[in-house]
């Protein structure tokens, strides 16, 4: 099994971190790892470690391992006969973990789909819908599903004309606001701004990692995040709740804050749990995921109204990520959960294969 990480975004430490924790957690009487790493440069490394060869040693020794020239070049040298020959064979499956852009937005599921390489987690299409937080809000929007309303707009014609946007935003909604890359995650660029001259200087600070800004209304909420698993008919877990001391759940609070603490399950009432449960599993199906993603909800303390923040379609798999540790908790240790999603893998890649490639007057 290839276990793809690393990758060109700004979560590449925490895609590393994962990657550790897959590793690690694979039955070594299943699985013969591989690991794939994709340097913030853009090449990429392949080796076959022992059960002690950690990730990092990927990116840190060159002379242990065979080189990528490019992600463009990467196609060809997966379906070659040299890398098949230093991989004593075709990869079976791949477990793509690069968080974030160019792993978390198709670019790696598309590579993997022509090379006909089965591949956990959605989809092309589904995981770049999901990446996109204004696409995401149309299709959950008019699944009759709870979302924040928001302004979006191209970081170029802000810039050149902020003053229309900030106009919209000020009509429409009361400071403090959110901006942040509308294709982003981990919360990396996102701002809370209080004024309009620091909604502007937030715009900008978005636009360093996206093409793309959005800005929502601040709330003052729980946040509440549910793990779903499975194909056509899927499941989820019991909701957890992150609470943490920053002023929102931020990049630090995340992964480098010591005080951030995660509740399994949430502290919330028997109905207002399966609600939660109910609305993951319909905005799962709603943007056609398949095997895995986190629902991360907010519910407004103010109103008690609940909306659902975002899908994430690549959650993070380090000790103190919350899909595995929700799973965990409904049973699901995280040497089973890498199995099912393997076979989840394997069941989309047959089901593919059996399509119809050629046209046939019946």
């Amino acid at each position: 099994m290839g276990i793809l990480f690393g990758g060109r975004s700004t979560e590449h430490d925490v895609s590393i971190t994962s990657a550790t924790t897959i590793l690690q957690a694979m039955d070594p009487a299943r699985y013969t790892p591989v690991l794939i790493g994709v340097d913030h440069d853009g090449s990429w490394y392949v080796a076959e470690p022992d059960l002690e060869f950690l990730p990092e040693a990927v990116l840190q020794s060159r002379e242990a391992v065979a080189s990528f020239a490019s992600l463009r070049d990467g196609l060809e040298l997966l379906r070659s006969e040299d890398l098949r020959s230093a991989l004593n064979g075709p990869l079976d499956v791949v477990f793509p973990i690069i968080h974030g852009r160019l792993g978390e937005d198709g670019s790696v599921q598309g590579l993997l789909e022509v090379a006909d390489i089965p591949y956990v987690g959605t989809d092309v299409k589904s995981t770049a819908l999901c990446m996109d937080k204004t696409l995401a809000k149309a299709v959950l929007r008019d699944a009759g599903l709870p979302v924040l309303p928001s302004h979006e707009g191209k970081i170029h014609a802000l810039l050149d004309n902020a003053n229309s946007f900030l106009d919209a935003v000020e009509r429409d909604f009361d400071y403090p606001v959110f901006v942040k890359p509308t294709n982003s995650g981990s919360s990396v660029g996102t701002m809370k701004a209080t004024s309009r001259a620091h909604l502007h200087h937030g715009i900008k600070e978005a636009g360093r990692y996206d093409l793309d800004v959005m800005v929502e209304p601040a709330l003052d909420p729980r946040e509440i995040e549910c793990a779903v698993l499975g194909g056509h008919t899927p499941q989820a877990s019991a909701p957890g709740e992150v609470v943490f001391e920053s002023e929102f759940y931020d990049y630090e609070a995340k992964y480098v804050s010591d005080e951030t603490r995660l509740l399994i399950p949430a502290d919330l009432d028997v109905d207002k749990a399966e609600e939660l449960r109910m609305q993951a599993v319909e905005a799962f199906c709603a943007l056609k995921c398949w095997g895995m993603a986190r629902v991360d909800f907010f519910i407004d303390r103010g109103s008690g109204s609940t909306y659902i923040n975002e899908l994430n379609t690549h959650p993070g798999f380090t000790e103190g990520s919350m899909y595995p540790r929700l799973w965990e908790h409904s049973g699901i240790a995280l040497p089973e959960l890498i199995d099912r999603l393997v076979e989840l893998a394997h069941q989309r890649h047959r089901e593919r294969r059996a399509l119809e490639v050629r046209f046939r007057v019946r």
